[in-house]
């Protein structure tokens, strides 16, 4: 029943998170994303210190503040350098980076059912984002820093929360602050800089639901599934994205973009058949 709850409570960090998509698509159209961000990760930062009154772990959450703010600095940076959709895709590695990680940073490895998953999902997140055939480039390159840091974030998060006598919120403050200060830092290289009232309801969004809920779930519930699983759970973001872009946005699903979705809903379910 714990993994279960586990399992449902990474979901809705998925739905989360994909629904940021849309929501900051609208949001920033010809704005400064860096900036947008800084403020994304500054109110994080006072929600998280008024909703979670606990000693803050400043060294684990600064190293995982650092892979963050590594992430998105080096995503929002590639973006301009290379298609959205190539961007799509090569972030989305970070989730076949988690077991190579895992094995790195924690000693675990994945399952033969789990590397069956890894690779459906790799295919998946291909036919889901439909790169095309350009080479390889310089932002391709600084988006698969992102999938790197992504992933270690991602398996230093299961280390730290379980580690004896860990207050799970207490990781929060530290890791947003330091985000949001890399994009203060980065704001001159994205564009005019000024704050836009289309950014409000994005902020309030993305701030309070996808940013401290969401990233609290993580910290509280992650390590019941394990970082390999949560990796697999975590597939499901790119699909909820999608289907929330032909919800809001009457973006067009491909046949290959459904197919691609399935893959991933079922390398998802496949991986977390047992225990990993």
């Amino acid at each position: 029943m714990k993994r279960v709850r586990a399992i449902l409570a990474l979901l809705f960090v998925t739905v989360a998170w994909g629904l940021t998509f849309p929501v900051q698509k609208m949001a920033l159209a010809g704005s400064n994303p860096f900036f947008y961000n800084f403020f994304r990760f500054l109110l994080a930062s006072f929600f998280t210190l008024f909703l979670f009154r606990k000693k803050l772990r400043w060294k684990e959450g600064l190293i995982l503040g650092l892979f963050i703010g590594i992430g998105y600095a080096t995503q929002t940076s590639g973006l301009k350098l290379t298609s959205s959709t190539k961007s799509g895709f090569i972030t989305s590695l970070y989730i076949p980076f988690v077991p190579v990680f895992s094995f790195l940073i924690e000693r675990i490895k994945p399952t033969r059912l789990q590397l069956v998953s890894f690779f459906l999902s790799i295919v998946g997140l291909y036919l889901l984002s439909s790169p095309s055939n350009d080479a390889f480039n310089v932002g391709d390159l600084l988006t698969l820093f992102c999938a790197v840091a992504f992933a270690v974030q991602i398996v230093l998060v299961t280390r730290y929360t379980s580690q004896e006598g860990c207050e799970e919120s207490s990781l929060l403050f530290p890791q947003f602050f330091l985000t949001a200060l890399f994009n203060l830092v980065l704001s001159p290289l994205g564009g005019p800089i000024g704050f836009k009232p289309s950014y409000l309801l994005a902020l309030v969004f993305t701030s309070l639901v996808a940013t401290v809920l969401a990233f609290w779930v993580q910290v509280t519930f992650q390590r019941d599934v394990g970082s390999n699983s949560a990796a697999l759970i975590y597939t499901a973001e790119p699909v909820f994205a999608s289907l929330f872009a032909f919800l809001i946005l009457a973006e067009r699903v491909t046949t290959s973009q459904a197919i691609g979705m399935s893959i991933l809903v079922a390398s998802s379910i496949m991986g977390n058949l047992k225990r990993g």
